[in-house]
């Protein structure tokens, strides 16, 4: 018997927030950037930061699991095996796997709230120790972040909202769109908002192009803080319940439900205009079984404020 499958009414009104939140973003940063009146009345624009935001990413995943979490270390890669012949090495379902990741997102930071951003991504796997698959381009995503309110020393937290679609590709047998928002609040604990706390939701939603492939959504719910020292080293802890309502891979064993802890820690160098110079992330995923990301983020700018 096919696995259920979400609505389209669901599906599509995902695809509208999305765009429909790019366009908004859109609108008001180009207002925000060079609508902006000087003491003599003349428009003034501000130049936007520019630059690559390349992330490098290593993932152990346990057997029979698929990984979200803040990120996606494996789920982009065990669809695109699924598609091609070997496949067959997967008859008994999902075994262990290591992934590396490199992320290229051209990033445009419009305003000091608003940034666009698009790219590809690239990834080689290790299923099973099978030995690594040959290095390819595996999706193409597209998204936006922008801060909705800003707490600018008042005593309601800054409100961001950041939202990607991200595709597979070769948009082949099991064409995979991922549908990701994460709503977050920033409570700024001094002027210069150095220290803080943090609370948010992440929610993903997953639609494969055939009836063989269902997979659930995943959402996430945390609270965490950050404090930024005098050098510009900057410490952020995010701990968390990661919910998944499990999937159905072709003919594989169901991927189970589960309700487990995450736990996520950055550590950045920024530099006195809060632009990032480099940062490192260590995740830690109970899928049940813990699976581990560690991120490497090196920024290569082209314009920057």
């Amino acid at each position: 018997m096919d696995a259920p499958q979400c609505s389209g009414v669901e599906l599509s009104a995902f695809r509208l927030i999305l765009i429909a939140g790019l366009c908004a973003t859109l609108i008001f940063s180009a207002g925000t950037a060079f609508g902006a009146n000087d003491d003599d009345g003349a428009i003034s624009a501000s130049i936007p930061a520019v630059y690559l935001d390349l992330r490098t990413s290593y993932a152990q995943v346990p057997a029979g699991s698929l990984t979200f979490g803040f990120g996606r270390p494996t789920l982009f890669n065990a669809l695109q095996t699924l598609a091609t012949p070997n496949r067959a090495a997967f008859a008994t379902g999902l075994p262990a796997a290591k992934s590396l990741n490199v992320d290229f997102p051209l990033t445009v930071d419009v305003t000091d709230s608003v940034s666009l951003y698009a790219g590809v991504s690239g990834s080689s796997a290790d299923f099973g120790s099978a030995g690594w698959s040959s290095f390819q381009i595996t999706s193409w995503n597209i998204g936006f972040q922008a801060d909705l309110y800003q707490q600018n020393g008042g005593t309601f937290p800054t409100v961001t909202l950041q939202s990607t679609i991200t595709q597979l590709i070769p948009n082949g047998p099991l064409a995979t769109t991922s549908f990701n928002n994460i709503l977050e609040f920033d409570y700024a604990l001094d002027p210069d908002e150095t220290k803080g706390f943090l609370a948010g939701f992440q929610d993903t939603r997953t639609d494969v192009g055939t009836t063989l492939v269902k997979i659930n959504p995943n959402t996430i719910a945390y609270v965490g803080g950050y404090y930024q020292w005098s050098n510009n080293w900057k410490f952020t802890g995010r701990v968390g319940v990661q919910s998944f309502e499990g999937a159905h891979l072709l003919a594989l064993v169901p991927i189970q439900p589960f309700t487990q802890p995450i736990v996520r820690l950055d550590l950045d160098r920024m530099d006195d205009n809060d632009n990032r110079l480099f940062g490192i992330t260590a995740e830690i995923m109970w899928v049940p079984k813990p699976a581990y990301q560690l991120t490497v983020r090196t920024p290569l700018y082209a314009v920057r404020n």
